[in-house]
């Protein structure tokens, strides 16, 4: 595991799993270059055969209240869609298509530019999230406070009430034992 961020770093430490980098600080200002070393380093150990799978897990922001987990297969390439990609009709085999640079190089090219932008989106998604959550927690106890104060106001009325009534009831039994 490649963790982004210290919460999901220790959880999952805590569960058992291996962490084999740690990438606590990237996560309060995502750039796009950490997107990248992260994915040059995940695809190393994909290619030197250290991982035999790449996936990245997040929590997608949808709105303030609502945060998504996510959970994308990034490497190798599922067998349902690369069957999808060899599925041709007729009418693609008539076309003659010249590739340059060849496909693999364009893939070689393409993958990391594809699993960095994966990566920083999850990267941005998981910050708005947070910052989302925050927003709602910080709005729940502004809301909760201020029940607080109405509540504490209408005790402290009330009691203030009550003493000037009985301060009141002294003064007016006090001048009626004196006359």
């Amino acid at each position: 595991i490649y963790a982004i961020g210290k919460k999901g770093k220790d959880a999952l430490e805590r569960a058992g799993y291996e962490i084999a980098a740690g990438y606590s600080d990237m996560i309060d200002e995502p750039v796009y270059i950490d997107a990248m070393n992260i994915a040059d380093t995940v695809l190393k150990a994909f290619s030197d055969g250290e991982v035999g799978e790449i996936y990245l897990a997040y929590t997608a922001f949808k709105n303030t209240v609502v945060h998504i987990p996510q959970f994308l297969k990034l490497l190798p390439v599922s067998g349902q869609e690369t069957e999808a990609a060899e599925t041709k009709t007729d009418a693609d085999d008539k076309l003659l298509m010249n590739f340059e640079p060849e496909e693999t190089e364009a893939l070689d090219l393409i993958i990391p530019k594809y699993i960095t932008s994966l990566i920083f989106g999850g990267m941005v998604d998981a910050v708005a999230s947070e910052n989302g959550a925050r927003m709602q927690a910080m709005d729940s106890a502004t809301s909760n406070a201020e029940e607080m104060i109405d509540s504490l106001a209408l005790q402290y009325n009330r009691a203030r009430q009550g003493t000037i009534t009985q301060e009141l009831t002294e003064i007016i039994a006090g001048a009626e034992a004196i006359s």
